[in-house]
């Protein structure tokens, strides 16, 4: 009888692949098997070894080609070969990544299962733009929520609780109904001038980032066609940013870690080996 293999579900962050964790590159290099998601940026797929099998079950808004039943299916599969399998996952697997959805899956039929936290996409916009997401007189609290519902249903949000200005707001997925959101916002109390960043691939070389208030933002994100996952930070907290006027689109793009660099070159040979 074959040995059951393991699987290892791994937060690959934001995108930049220096934000990955050591555990994270440790799993990596033990992988047989990939099974990664849309928004794994295509540096830190560099890093999977030349060896394992890659299976991409990535997701993009009301396209779900690869349904969630079908992939904790993927990953018992895999595991019941006797394979290592990394489970990729952009951000954090627990957060808005159903993370637990799977380890639920995997824990029911037996397989063995460890977790690496990644580097969510709000830690990574705070360290990109110097924008905290809390601040001694701006923010006593930050809350995390994602701007569209399973299914596509209707948003069902917690309109009071989140319109408190005293807690940065940072909304995952949220370019569909930014309007909705922003105008539920206002509707139960938050200020209408209070300041808001757009992020769309945060801490990559495509990384592009936009200021605005609340009650313009829905406006400016529609008119910059934003290519990529965004991410929105509403709060005090970003009249703390200074790198270019308010209500400016501007790109920033990073630059990339020559191939011999540290740590970068360390990574894929780490995983590599």
């Amino acid at each position: 009888m074959k040995k059951l293999g393991r699987v290892f579900l791994v937060g690959a962050g934001p995108g930049d692949p220096e934000l990955l964790t050591m555990k994270a590159v440790r799993m990596l290099g033990l992988a047989q098997a990939v099974v990664y998601d849309r928004l794994v940026s295509d540096e830190v797929l560099s890093l999977v070894p030349n060896s394992a099998r890659k299976i991409p079950v990535g997701k993009a808004p009301k396209s779900h080609p690869v349904p969630q039943e079908r992939i904790n299916e993927i990953l018992i599969e895999l595991a019941q070969k006797g394979l290592s399998v990394v489970r990729l996952k952009g951000g954090d697997p627990s957060i808005f990544g159903r993370g637990s959805e799977e380890a639920a899956a995997l824990h029911a039929a037996g397989v063995p299962i460890e977790i690496a936290p990644g580097i969510t996409a709000a830690q990574g916009v705070a360290a990109a733009t110097g924008v905290p997401l809390t601040h001694r007189g701006l923010a006593t609290g930050v809350r995390y929520v994602t701007g569209h519902c399973r299914s596509d249903l209707p948003l069902d949000l917690d309109w009071v609780g989140l319109a408190d200005p005293a807690t940065t707001l940072v909304v995952y997925m949220g370019v569909a109904n930014i309007a909705e959101i922003a105008a539920g916002l206002i509707a139960h109390g938050m200020p209408a001038t209070l300041p808001v960043m757009a992020v769309c691939n945060a801490t990559t070389k495509k990384e592009a980032r936009l200021i605005s208030q609340l009650d313009g933002i829905a406006a400016k994100t529609a008119a910059a066609r934003l290519d990529g996952p965004v991410l929105f930070v509403i709060g005090e907290v970003v009249s703390l940013y200074r790198s270019c006027p308010a209500e400016v689109l501007s790109l920033f793009p990073m630059e990339s870690a020559p191939a011999e660099s540290y740590p970068f070159s360390w990574l894929r040979a780490s995983v590599n080996a």
